[in-house]
């Protein structure tokens, strides 16, 4: 099982920007289906945005026109663009291979004025 590391969180004004960043060592990512998820404490973690290999993707409804998920699968790697960013995107952000079922350890996203 290979390893996700996660980068790029920080703290952000309301409506900011942010990038993240999942690198990848497993040798199968450009046929993994890779996902961004996010957790608050105290509830479930939730799915923010999936790319299949074909490049399709799917996205949480509060979150659609405001991020968007790309890969780049020579550099095994998966980014997630953050715009117009709320109070309620804080959380950790996970990044997931759903194909191996590996996670990353998170990166804390803070949306504070």
């Amino acid at each position: 099982q290979g390893q996700l590391v996660e980068s790029g969180g920080g703290l952000v004004q309301p409506g900011g920007s942010l990038r993240l960043s999942c690198a990848s060592s497993e040798n199968f990512f450009s046929i993994a289906t890779m996902g961004w998820y996010r957790q608050v404490p105290g509830k479930q973690r939730e799915l923010v945005a999936l790319m299949n290999r074909r490049g399709d993707t799917n996205y949480a409804e509060s979150v659609k026109g405001r991020f968007s998920i790309s890969r780049d699968n020579a550099k095994r790697t998966v980014y997630l663009q953050m715009n117009s960013l709320k109070f309620e995107d804080t959380a950790v952000y996970y990044c997931s291979s759903l194909t191996s079922d590996t996670w990353g350890q998170g990166t804390q996203v803070t949306v504070s004025s």
